[in-house]
């Protein structure tokens, strides 16, 4: 199509020289622009059109595609198992699997055991400890603080008896002095 335009622009050229100048210059730059319009609407028309058969493309290939996909799968899951050899031979390798996974589960689930177990030890043992602590402290406590009523019975027991012999004493003086003062009265 673009050879068409040049041919029928080289066309016009060589009628619009029998023209004036100034109506050719007219003419020219007419002729131009609406080439120019006419090619800017053929190549949106071709984009327009490029993008429909591209997505049209999509929505047929999207399932075809996936169909195919989805039978590969089915096709390499089913095929060990269309001869016996192959067939046990998968078996053999998915009890060894399982075997694995199993025996890695139970490592772990024995490592989670004893360190739940240590764990559990520890905080026993800390326990206990703390406990014989405290309990140490209160019977130190109780010690001292039985040592000192003990102490204070004591030296309020001395201090008691120290003032019933000075009563006794000033009383037995107040008495002897109230006696040779009746004595001498009578």
């Amino acid at each position: 199509m673009t050879a068409a335009k040049k041919t029928g622009s080289s066309t016009s050229r060589r009628s619009t020289t029998k023209r004036p100048a100034t109506a050719k210059k007219r003419t020219t730059t007419k002729s131009q622009a609406s080439s120019q319009t006419t090619s800017t609407q053929q190549n949106v028309a071709e984009v327009a059109y490029a993008r429909a058969r591209q997505a049209a493309e999509t929505v047929v290939d999207v399932p075809v595609g996936t169909a195919l996909a989805f039978a590969d799968r089915v096709n390499n899951t089913v095929q060990p198992y269309t001869k016996r050899e192959t067939a046990e031979r998968e078996l053999r390798k998915a009890r060894t699997q399982l075997r694995r996974e199993l025996n890695k589960v139970e490592r772990r689930g024995g490592t989670a055991r004893r360190k739940a177990t240590q764990q559990a030890k520890r905080t026993r043992t800390r326990t206990e400890r703390d406990l014989k602590q405290r309990r140490t402290r209160v019977e130190q406590q109780l010690r001292r603080t039985r040592t000192q009523v003990r102490q204070n019975r004591r030296k309020l027991e001395t201090t008691v008896r120290q003032n019933r012999r000075e009563a006794e004493k000033q009383l037995k003086k107040v008495r002897t002095e109230v006696e040779e003062r009746v004595s001498t009265l009578v």
